[in-house]
């Protein structure tokens, strides 16, 4: 645990591999109570009939010390008997899937069909994993991302795993949504919060798909909390993941600067790479405050140093010194 301890709420938006290391270096600088930690579940599809979480799962195995380092995702030494025995049988195993992580798939899928919601789920298998912070879902229907490309409309995981992300992306759709309702932990923890964190993930694939969820994007913007979005893109490229390509594909700019459009009705500050400061006059002119640190998290310290920089600046920023001073 790092001596930075803040004195106040926090939520982390989170997704994918990039908002897990965030999530794991907040973790290791605030109490488990002073720490939620709000997750993408667009991403979620049943395979060989069982319920699978990505994303959710991500945050969960980092959290716990449990994922797959070289990935990022998936679990540590993790083998892979089961799948080979589905392809001998002839199923497609295009989704890399481990026989350990065969069995939160198999628990999450029990329960769902045993009543479970969906967010009671996740905490029971992060509190079984000895996960601190809270897990909590936007919502607890169903909603799945649709990418639609040359080839017509396929599933998130389609686009993402089976296609390696190659087809060039023409439309976005979030399915499900007009049936969605916000779970009421997700609404209290954004009222609760006092500083919310959007992850270095991506913006359109990993954030949208949580804000899109009626009610969630208006609570956000209604709370008086300091927002702040740190950028995945470092001089215009994602440390991993299609997010450059994707803004690119879609008309935005693939840079630090199109994040920040993104992000301009929703945050005070826009937390760029050290790399990209030269884009510092220009996110100023959207009426954000940008900071200039060091985002990329390649180890533990590197993580835990960059959540450090984040609560100190909200620190005094929160305690209560003009937004401007902590630039």
């Amino acid at each position: 645990m790092s001596s930075i301890q803040p004195g106040f709420k926090v939520l982390l938006l989170a997704g994918g591999v990039g908002g897990a290391k965030l999530a794991e270096g907040l973790a290791a600088c605030c109490l488990a109570d002073q720490l939620s930690i709000l997750g993408n579940v667009a991403d979620d599809q049943r395979f060989h009939g069982l319920w699978v979480s990505p994303d959710i799962d991500t945050l969960t195995y980092s959290l716990a010390g449990l994922i797959n380092r070289e990935q990022g995702w998936g679990l540590k030494g993790d083998t892979n008997a089961c799948l080979q025995a589905l392809q001998r049988l002839g199923q497609e195993t295009w989704m890399w899937l481990g026989d350990q992580d065969f069995a939160t798939h198999l628990v999450r899928t029990r329960l769902r069909e045993e009543g479970w919601r969906p967010t009671e789920i996740a905490q029971h298998l992060a509190q079984q994993l000895g996960v601190g912070p809270r897990i909590l879902l936007p919502t607890d229907d169903c909603i799945q991302t649709q990418v639609r490309t040359a080839q017509g409309w396929l599933g998130f995981q389609e686009y993402f795993v089976r296609e390696r992300c190659q087809p060039e992306v023409l439309e976005l759709a979030i399915r499900g949504l007009e049936q969605a309702r916000p779970t009421p932990e997700a609404l209290a923890a954004i009222a609760e919060a006092e500083l919310i964190i959007f992850a270095p993930s991506n913006p359109l694939l990993s954030i949208d798909p949580i804000l899109a969820v009626p009610g969630i994007r208006a609570a956000i913007s209604a709370s008086p909390a300091l927002k702040i979005a740190v950028s995945p893109l470092i001089s215009g490229k994602a440390v991993k993941g299609p997010a450059a390509n994707l803004l690119q594909s879609l008309g935005l700019r693939a840079d630090a600067m199109g994040v920040a459009e993104y992000y301009r009705d929703l945050v005070q500050v826009m937390v760029l790479d050290q790399a990209d400061a030269a884009l510092v006059p220009e996110v100023a002119g959207l009426g954000i405050i940008p900071w200039c640190l060091d985002t990329l998290m390649q180890d533990s310290a590197s993580k835990e140093r960059l959540a450090a920089s984040l609560l100190l600046r909200a620190d005094a920023c929160l305690n209560p010194v003009n937004l401007a001073q902590a630039i």
